[in-house]
């Protein structure tokens, strides 16, 4: 094991955002799902070169415990999740994980043979990568270091499941 490492989500790419959030809540009974604007995920990074930034939309959702992450792309350029779905394709993408060491996370990866396939930077600055984990693992895996803003969005995602009404399919981030 990693020290400091913590393991916090699932995500999965899916072709449709709306139509996956109402299938996740009808197969899971789980809701809402927070988020549903596009992002762009600018200093784009792919397997070691400069690439064009990376644009989607996702929303998370909470299921007792677990964070489950949908991800619709809306760029095509080469990323960790066009490396894996080619456009229309959906499933299982990745798993993501906190760590107090950032670099040495990624670092002990690498020494285990998993490559970065995408590195790039949220709105707000903050570092994330998507690792390399298929031929040992069979997914991805996003690498956060800690931070305040990524943690309350996930305390707003627990939060609105907690007080969800069973019917709203998403709201927006707040």
């Amino acid at each position: 094991m990693i020290a400091g490492l913590e393991i916090v989500q699932n995500a999965y790419v899916v072709r449709d955002l709306e139509g996956a959030a109402r299938r996740f809540q009808a197969a899971y009974g789980i809701g809402p799902c927070v988020g549903g604007a596009e992002l762009e995920l600018s200093r784009h990074v792919y397997r070691g070169r400069p690439a064009a930034p990376i644009r989607l939309r996702g929303a998370m959702v909470q299921s007792g415990g677990l964070n489950i992450e949908l991800v619709q792309m809306v760029s095509e350029g080469p990323c960790a999740f066009t490396e894996m779905f080619a456009r229309g394709e959906e499933g299982f993408h990745h798993v993501a994980a906190f760590t107090d060491d950032y670099a040495g996370t990624v670092a002990r990866f690498a020494g285990l043979g998993m490559a970065v396939v995408s590195a790039f930077e949220l709105p707000w600055g903050v570092p994330v990568c998507y690792i390399d984990a298929r031929p040992t693992l069979g997914h991805m895996i996003e690498i956060y270091p800690e931070d305040a803003t990524i943690r309350a969005m996930y305390a707003q995602v627990r939060d609105a499941a907690a007080a969800w009404d069973g019917a709203t399919l998403m709201v927006p981030w707040g």
